[in-house]
């Protein structure tokens, strides 16, 4: 139900800013804007930093998110954009495979919140994206953040997991390496 009340976790603390990527899809300008407003002022209130880039749309979101967390320094990310449900099948293609390659990115240790809408009507995306409402721009910054505070607690992977190149070694933690 829309409006309906819910509990929301305060903000974490950190030792040394966290840095933040916003990539949002404008398909819906409006409805971009205010994603962008939420999500921007819940990062800086948590003393956090932000960048922000744009990509064509809600599939495009997940691959620009790997390529950053790949090959940047962000801490974290936030996925901003909106569905709306049209004539044809292409929402659920749309709505499914975003939502599934941001998940698999989160699953493999990528810090991220998902604020990409999906809803049947314009009108249900300005209440659900408006900073002075749902605001799910923030809402998404904020679980972002939280990921990040738990891999800063918990720390970096402590050592190789899972396949390797062939011919790569591992340093063991006795000192010795291992092919």
């Amino acid at each position: 139900m829309a409006g309906a009340s819910h509990y929301t976790l305060p903000l974490p603390s950190f030792e040394k800013p966290a840095k933040l990527l916003i990539v949002v899809a404008p398909y819906y300008r409006d409805i971009a804007d205010d994603l962008i407003a939420g999500a921007k002022a819940t990062i800086e209130e948590a003393g956090a930093s932000w960048d922000l880039i744009e990509v064509p749309g809600a599939l495009e979101v997940p691959a620009a998110i790997s390529q950053a967390w790949r090959m940047s320094n962000f801490d974290g990310f936030v996925a901003l954009g909106c569905v709306i449900r049209g004539e044809t099948t292409h929402y659920d293609t749309v709505c499914n495979d975003s939502s599934r390659g941001l998940t698999l990115l989160s699953l493999q240790g990528c810090c991220l919140g998902n604020g990409i809408l999906t809803v049947e009507n314009h009108e249900q995306a300005a209440v659900r994206a408006n900073p002075k409402d749902q605001n799910k721009g923030g809402g998404a910054a904020a679980a972002a953040l939280h990921l990040i505070a738990l891999q800063q607690r918990w720390g970096k992977p402590k050592g190789a997991v899972g396949f390797r190149p062939l011919g790569e070694t591992i340093q063991l933690a006795e000192g010795g390496s291992k092919a």
